[in-house]
This record gives structure tokens, sequence and C-alpha cells, in this order.
């Protein structure tokens, strides 16, 4: 019986949710498994993985193998390093104290890593955020000078107007007066 560790999906339509299982390889996706190892969320960001890991970790020692998802899920959480490396132990070219330290060196290269990317995305963000209001604030400053141009414009505009209806009413009201001293 051929085993394999796969995802079985499970949510509704648009929002899926999976269970990494333990399943008889002729089995249905969704049909009859073996053992539930943990839980897979990608709707999540970033997406939510939740593991058995000494049980992924034996099933993986017995013989079972895992789908392309599964075998990339299992990669992220580090059980397949493990396996690898007790793989080693067997073979005589470790010890089981050598397993323990490189695997805790990887977790904590990984830990690093992950903090590092989340301050990297946390200070690209806000500069960002910097880029965007320097330019708000040169397309602020751009309208505010039309703005100021089309004002002039129109008061100088006015002005002339103005000065006209002075001129001609003048004339006008002068015309009037010899009118009606006639």
């Amino acid at each position: 019986m051929p085993t394999k560790i796969r995802l079985q999906r499970k949510g509704k339509k648009g929002s899926p949710f999976f269970h990494l299982v333990v399943a008889d390889g002729r089995a249905p996706r969704d049909g009859k498994f073996i053992e539930r190892l943990g839980t897979y969320n990608p709707m999540t960001h970033p997406a939510t993985i939740e593991i058995n890991f000494e049980r992924a970790l034996y099933w993986l020692q017995v013989g079972a193998q895992p789908t392309d998802t599964a075998r990339s899920i299992l990669s992220h959480q580090g059980v397949l390093l493990k396996d690898h490396l007790l793989r080693g132990v067997k073979k005589g070219a470790l010890t089981e104290q050598q397993v323990e330290e490189k695997f805790q060196e990887w977790q904590n290269q990984k830990s690093n890593k992950l903090s590092q990317m989340g301050k990297d995305k946390e200070v690209s963000e806000r500069e960002e955020a910097k880029k965007r209001q320097e330019e708000e604030r040169k397309v602020n400053e751009a309208r505010a000078a039309e703005l100021a141009r089309k004002r002039a414009a129109e008061a100088k505009k006015a002005q002339g107007e103005e000065e006209e209806t002075q001129e001609g009413s003048e004339e006008p009201a002068g015309e009037a007066t010899e009118e009606t001293q006639e």
C-alpha cells in the first residue's frame, strides 16, 4: 500500500483550507485517510501552517511520499531537513548531537531571515510612504502655482476691464451732461 502525504481540501468555494494528511495513494483527494498531520491555510498572509512535526517525520521515515505541495510545506517547516540529517545518522556520517546542532542552527538562520525580511518590508513601506508624500507635495505645489497664475491673470484682466469701464463711463457721463445743458 503506497502511502502519500498530501493535502485534503476543506473550506468553501473561494476560500480554501487544507488538511495535511497521510493517505493511501489510490484513495480520492478528499476521501479516506490514515492520519491527519496538520493544517495549511493559504488565505492568510503569510500562509498559516500547523504541523505535528514528530508524526510527519515518522511518516517520512517509514516511506510515505509527499506530493509537490506537501513537500514544499514540509520543507518550509524543516521536516525534510531533519529526515535528511537522521538518515546521515543511520549511515554513520553524523551523530545525534551533530544533527540537533545543525537543525538548531538552521532554525536560527530561518528565524533571523524571517525577522530581517519583516524589517526590510517595514523599512521599504516607510520609504514608499515618504516617496508618495513627496510626490503629493510636488503635485500640490504645482497646482498651487497654477492656481496663483490663473488668479493673477484674472485679477489683471478684471483690473483692465475696470479701467476700460471707468474710461468709458467718463465719456458718456460727459456727453450726458452736455445734452442736458442744451
